[in-house]
């Protein structure tokens, strides 16, 4: 498999949260720490309000600034599926990681005093499972594979409203933006 990737259906995406909590989890994760954020923004006026629901974690990068700024090498990107991993044994809780990913990818725990992020559960994976995101989607608004074959099937928009310029890191997403 090439490099693994992200289709978010953010039309089909009713905000349950699901996939966070699934995440959440899976890994076992302290109070206020989250790989999977789902973020909710309303706007409009009546008669045509709206709601936008968002989910997004790491992307996986084909440049992630987290890799590139990490002093120690924890963060890194696999060569044989493009994830984008750390090490615990190497992470020193700097925090650089954190401070250099525009999308809020890492995450500190406080508990354990050390970064960790979404590892697109490559031992779900490995096993022949979905990622727990995945899996957990209710309204199969979440889909994951190579990213080359969900651009074929669904587009190249990797655009998502109200998050910085995407092309900055080269995330390796595919969205399906809500209409309005």
């Amino acid at each position: 498999m090439g490099q693994l990737g992200f289709y978010y259906d953010l039309e089909n995406c009713i905000g349950c949260k699901g996939c966070q909590i699934a995440c959440k989890d899976k890994n076992d994760l302290g109070e206020g720490v989250l790989f999977r954020k789902v973020y909710d923004f309303e706007g409009g006026s009546y008669p045509n309000p709206y709601i936008d629901h968002v989910t997004i974690s790491c992307n996986h990068c084909d440049k992630p600034k987290c890799v590139e700024n990490c002093p120690t090498g924890a963060m890194h990107k696999r060569e044989e599926d493009g994830v984008v991993d750390y090490d615990h044994e190497k992470c020193v809780g700097c925090k650089m990681c954190i401070w250099s990913c525009p999308y809020g990818g890492p995450e500190y725990d406080k508990e354990k005093g050390k970064v960790a992020k979404c590892d697109f559960c490559t031992d779900l994976i490995d096993q022949g499972e979905d990622p727990a995101c995945v899996a957990a989607c209710t309204m199969r608004a979440i889909e994951y594979g190579d990213i080359d074959e969900l651009k074929a099937k669904y587009g190249n928009n990797q655009s998502i409203r109200y998050f910085p310029d995407l092309s900055l890191t080269k995330p390796n997403i595919v969205v399906k933006q809500k209409t309005r």
